[in-house]
C-alpha cells in the first residue's frame, strides 16, 4: 500500500473532513501511542498504520476497503 492509497482509504472511510484530524490527533496503542501521521513519518508501512487503525476503531472488514469492492487491501503483516 502506497502513501497515496492510505490516504484514499482514510477520506472514503472516515470521510475528508474527519480523516485528517483522525489521522494527526488520535494515539494508536499498536503504534506505540504515536498517531497515524507520526508512524508514517517514522517509517511505519502504510498498510501496518491502517490495520492497526481499523482495529483500535473496529472497522469492520467489509469496509476497509472505503467502499470499493475491486480495491485490495494488503494483509497485516505477521
Amino acid at each position: 500500500m502506497r502513501h497515496s492509497e492510505f490516504w484514499s482509504l482514510m477520506d472514503a472511510v472516515f470521510g475528508e473532513a474527519y480523516a485528517p484530524t483522525l489521522a494527526r490527533d488520535h494515539a494508536l496503542t499498536a503504534l506505540s501511542s504515536r498517531t497515524c501521521v507520526q508512524a508514517l513519518d517514522d517509517g511505519v508501512a502504510p498498510r501496518d498504520v491502517w490495520h492497526a487503525l481499523c482495529d483500535e476503531l473496529d472497522v469492520p472488514l467489509d469496509r476497509r476497503d472505503g467502499g470499493d469492492r475491486r480495491r485490495v487491501i494488503p494483509p497485516r503483516r505477521s
